[in-house]
């Protein structure tokens, strides 16, 4: 019985060693502006998972360099532009439109769109029928008879 217990009490107390959130706040908008940035930004070594949720190493120090800004006092949008210095726009999950990013997204529907246009213009330019007139048919029996008077001789 002394051994079940022993056994019981160490599978059930590894909860114990779990990390937990650490972070205090000094109010309640600290925190929810930490919350907030932390899920805006994205983790630079994970695909598409923000730094709130990502247990990269980098994640980990991007909360503690978002926790020092907030505690600071920085602004929404000063602790964002600091990232995006340093981290690049691949930080932020809403990147500014620049030139770069209208190529981006206007390119591939103008290229659908010129495709579907080659595609029209060529089927329009193959359904042009030629009509067959009077002249064509005297043509084509002469042509006829040129042929099967030299496969006579």
């Amino acid at each position: 019985m002394k051994y079940v217990l022993i056994s019981f009490f160490l599978l059930f107390s590894t909860g114990i060693l779990a990390e937990q959130n650490r972070y205090v706040f000094a109010n309640d908008e600290q925190a929810q502006r930490f919350g907030e940035l932390t899920k805006e930004l994205r983790c630079p070594k994970c695909q598409n998972q923000n730094i709130a949720d990502s247990d990269a190493v980098v994640a980990k120090d991007l909360r503690d360099k978002v926790l020092l800004l907030v505690k600071d006092g920085k602004t929404k949008d000063e602790v964002i532009d600091y990232m995006i210095d340093r981290y690049g726009y691949f930080v932020h999950y809403e990147p500014p439109v620049t030139p770069a990013t209208l190529v981006l997204w206007v390119l591939p529907v103008l290229i659908v769109i010129f495709g579907f246009g080659f595609i029209v213009f060529r089927q329009r330019k193959a359904a042009v029928k030629q009509t067959w007139n009077d002249q064509d048919e005297v043509l084509l029996t002469k042509l006829i008879a040129k042929n099967q008077r030299q496969e006579q001789n």
